[in-house]
C-alpha cells in the first residue's frame, strides 16, 4: 500500500470507496508530507512509544506514525471510514483501530493495555467544535500522557497559549496552561487539506507538567472561578463572580478576595494571570 501523504492517493482512495465527507465530524484529510513530518517530529514519536491518534480519517497520519512508534492506537467516529483503514493500514501489524467516539472511549484503559500505564503520546488532526472538549477530558481525566500534540484552528491554538491582556486570552488559556506547556509548531494553510476549510490551521504541542505550576487548593473551584470571569466579558471580576450561579460567596467576600490580591474593585477577568486565579481560589478555600 503506497503511503497517502500524496494528494493522488487520496483522491483515489476517496473515489474508490465513494466516500462522502461528512460536515458534522468536520473532516478535512491533510495531504502534506511536510506537516505529516513537523508532526511527528514535534511530538518526539520514537519506537518505545504508544501513541493515541484522534480521527485517523483515511489513514494519512496512521501510516507516518505507525512507521516511527512501537503500537499505535487509532480512535475513528466515523463507520464510513472503517474499511478504508482496513486498506490502507493492512500493512501494519502495530495499529489498533477502535471505532468508537472519543469522548465515550475509556482511555486509561487504553494505556493501561497498549502501554502498561505510562504515559502515552496522543496525536489529532481535530475538528474546532471538538477541539476543547477532547483536550480537556484528556487532562482532567488524569490520563497518563507524554504530550498532545494536535492541529487545530490557528485562532483556537492562538487562544491556547496567549497571556493576560489580549482577546484571545480566556478560560481556555488558563485550563491548558494549568496542566500543559502550549508550544505552536507550525502554521497551516488550507491548501494542505481536502477538502479546504475555510480558515488557517495550526500545530501545537501541549508537553504536560510534572506538576501544575501554580498550587490551587481546590482546582474544581478555580476553574469555577475562571469561568464565571469569562462568562461576561464586559463586567468586572466582582460582577462577573457576584452574578455566577457557580460562585456561592457574598458580594463582600468576593470584594474582599479581589482586594487580598492587592486589586481595585474595578479590576475584570482578563487581567489576572493562572497564579492569581490559584490565588483567589485558595483565599475562598481558607476563608471556610
Amino acid at each position: 500500500m503506497a503511503t497517502l501523504g500524496n494528494p493522488q492517493k487520496t483522491i483515489e482512495i476517496i473515489q474508490k470507496y465513494e466516500f462522502a465527507f461528512q460536515k458534522k465530524f468536520g473532516q478535512n484529510f491533510l495531504i502534506d508530507t511536510h506537516v505529516l513530518d513537523k508532526i511527528i517530529a514535534a511530538a518526539g514519536v520514537t519506537k518505545d512509544d504508544c501513541v493515541l491518534e484522534i480521527g485517523p480519517g483515511i489513514g494519512t497520519m496512521t501510516q507516518y506514525l505507525a512507521e516511527n512508534a512501537r503500537h499505535v492506537v487509532a480512535v475513528e467516529i466515523d463507520s464510513n471510514l472503517i474499511p478504508i483503514l482496513k486498506e490502507t493500514l493492512e500493512d501494519y501489524d502495530n495499529v489498533t483501530v477502535i471505532h468508537d467516539d472519543i469522548l465515550k472511549v475509556d482511555i486509561k484503559r487504553i494505556t493501561e493495555q497498549y502501554n502498561g500505564g505510562r504515559p502515552i503520546k496522543v496525536v489529532a488532526n481535530l475538528p474546532y467544535y471538538i477541539t476543547t472538549p477532547i483536550i480537556m477530558g484528556l487532562f482532567e481525566g488524569m490520563v497518563p500522557i507524554d504530550n498532545i500534540t494536535v492541529m487545530v484552528q490557528k485562532e483556537v491554538a492562538d487562544r491556547m497559549q496567549v497571556g493576560p491582556g489580549s482577546k484571545d486570552y480566556g478560560a481556555l488559556s488558563l485550563a491548558v496552561q494549568y496542566y500543559a506547556e502550549p508550544y505552536i509548531v507550525a502554521n497551516v494553510p488550507p491548501n494542505c487539506f481536502m477538502p479546504r476549510p475555510g480558515v488557517g490551521s495550526a500545530v501545537i504541542r501541549l508537553t504536560r507538567h510534572k506538576k501544575p505550576p501554580v498550587q490551587a487548593e481546590d482546582p474544581n473551584l478555580m476553574f469555577r472561578l475562571i469561568r464565571a470571569s469569562f462568562n461576561q466579558r464586559r463586567k468586572t471580576l466582582q460582577n462577573g463572580l457576584n452574578n455566577s450561579p457557580e460562585i456561592p460567596f457574598t458580594k463582600e467576600q468576593i470584594t474582599e478576595a479581589i482586594e487580598s490580591l492587592g486589586l481595585g474593585p474595578s479590576v475584570r477577568g482578563e487581567a489576572l494571570n493562572l497564579e492569581q486565579f490559584a490565588a483567589l481560589s485558595n483565599y475562598f478555600t481558607r476563608m471556610k
